[in-house]
């Protein structure tokens, strides 16, 4: 990881903790942060990994799964960005469906890193923290300050692990 993207992964794992102590100073507001960053979050990757479809991705091999992934990324997006009249019981179901997802999704990349022999044990964390905060979604559906409060611990969460990935050393492989 060059210096400069260290730089940017710090600076945004510290923009991410001020967004969850802001969320948590103010769970009524934070309720609507929580849709706001999510809509902007879906849109700006359904955006750039187009970007990336159109300058590159069409002449790869499986390139159109890379389309595939934009468009949703960016329907997502649209979608999270309109949900701002819905009742609150919709925007914790609709964050218990992409932490439920995410986990198993990490639980299911640590399952094949086993199988190639490399490292899983810190995937298979990251996944099981992400079913944790699903659960704890759905088991506070009936309190949306709750479930900001629980939403802001994950993002927390999720910025120190980000930390956590620009000191941690990466192997390098070199073929002579």
């Amino acid at each position: 990881m060059t210096r400069i993207r260290k730089i940017r992964e710090i600076l945004s794992a510290l923009f991410m903790i001020a967004l969850a102590a802001l969320i948590i100073y103010s769970p009524s507001e934070g309720y609507y942060l929580i849709i706001v960053l999510l809509a902007v979050i879906f849109l700006m990757r359904g955006v750039s990994t187009l970007i990336y479809y159109i300058t590159m991705a069409r002449y790869m091999v499986g390139g159109r799964m890379i389309l595939f992934s934009g468009i949703i990324m960016l329907d997502l997006g649209i979608l999270t960005g309109t949900l701002t009249d819905v009742p609150h019981y919709y925007i914790l179901l609709y964050l218990f469906a992409i932490h439920a997802f995410s986990g198993l999704v990490e639980i299911l990349r640590a399952r094949e890193a086993a199988g190639y022999g490399g490292s899983w044990k810190f995937k298979v964390f990251q996944g099981l923290t992400d079913i944790l905060v699903a659960t704890l979604c759905i088991i506070n559906i009936r309190n949306m300050n709750a479930a900001a409060v629980i939403y802001a611990a994950g993002m927390i969460y999720s910025a120190v692990l980000r930390i956590m990935s620009v000191f941690r050393r990466t192997k390098f492989i070199y073929i002579q």
